[in-house]
């Protein structure tokens, strides 16, 4: 009862601890990294202050979504049931409003970044609209995952430039790779749970030896398409630093489960990969800024 009043005086807190607000440093970074690429150094404000709230609002409507449609699930799954929904510390109606709204700034702020944003706009919409309900029926969802935060890249390049290009387009495809990878080792936690709800991921499917070989293999075309995106920009040895370090992180990401299996997961997932959207980002900027 004391956790349900604490949330009703503080239901913006609750819901932003609900949607692990914090893990916005996994997208946003790549956003930035697009959208100074594509201005070939420090940005415009406009384009960045609309990028920024472009990528906020529709984290947060992902989010939203995501949580209201795997409620019933998360009450089920022991790892979940303690998440503000299942625990009635938030309603249904306020996350509803909060994704409805998120939506709206999200459409707002593509209107503002230009005609092809909002044109283009629809398709992360829509794949974060079908991706909760993609576990109930394929493994494929982590690819879905990844491809819905690969976007942000390639989004803010076209704010900036309104055309096509392979730069953020070997980014878009790092990224898609990286997420797809870490997602498939954070689903290694519903392994159990997964199995006997009859629901579907790599680990569920093929098994945990083939997931950790699956989320490697990805991981090591996501290096691939970053220095291939770094080589098509241009970018010098700052970046090319920032790659290895990147890719050290990632190694460290792997041998982390490998040596100490699920008891080093927040480690393995939150921190190596805040530490590789991070780095590659600030090298990257710092590669522009220096020239």
């Amino acid at each position: 009862m004391a956790s349900t009043g604490k949330s009703k005086s503080n239901p913006v807190g609750v819901f932003l601890k609900a949607i692990q607000f914090e893990h916005s440093i996994f997208a946003l970074p790549f956003a930035y990294l697009g959208l100074f690429l594509a201005e070939g150094g420090w940005p415009r404000g406009r384009i960045l202050l609309g990028v920024t709230v472009a990528m906020i609002s529709f984290r947060t409507f992902g989010m939203a979504w995501n949580r209201w449609v795997d409620r019933e699930v998360d009450a089920k799954n022991p790892r979940t049931s303690s998440r503000a929904l299942p625990q009635g510390e938030l309603t249904s109606c306020f996350v509803w409003m909060v994704a409805l709204a998120s939506l709206v700034i999200f459409i707002a702020s593509a209107w503002i970044l230009g005609p092809l944003c909002l044109f283009l706009s629809p398709v992360p919409i829509a794949l974060a609209g079908i991706y909760p309900t993609l576990k109930r029926f394929t493994w494929l969802s982590h690819g879905v995952l990844g491809i819905i935060l690969g976007i942000s890249p390639y989004g803010a390049w076209l704010a900036s430039r309104g055309e096509f290009s392979w730069i953020p387009g070997f980014l878009l495809i790092g990224v898609a790779s990286w997420v797809a990878g870490f997602d498939i080792l954070y689903s290694l936690q519903d392994f159990d749970f997964d199995r006997e709800a009859g629901l579907e991921s790599v680990p569920a499917r093929f098994g945990k030896c083939a997931a950790l070989r699956t989320a490697a293999a990805l991981h090591s075309v996501a290096v691939t398409a970053w220095i291939a995106a770094g080589w098509t920009a241009g970018l010098g040895w700052i970046y090319g630093l920032g790659l290895v370090m990147v890719a050290a992180f990632l190694f460290r990401e792997h041998w982390l489960l490998h040596r100490f299996g699920l008891a080093r997961m927040n480690q393995a997932f939150f921190t190596m990969n805040a530490c590789v959207s991070l780095v590659i980002f600030l090298s990257a900027a710092l590669d522009l800024l220096r020239g």
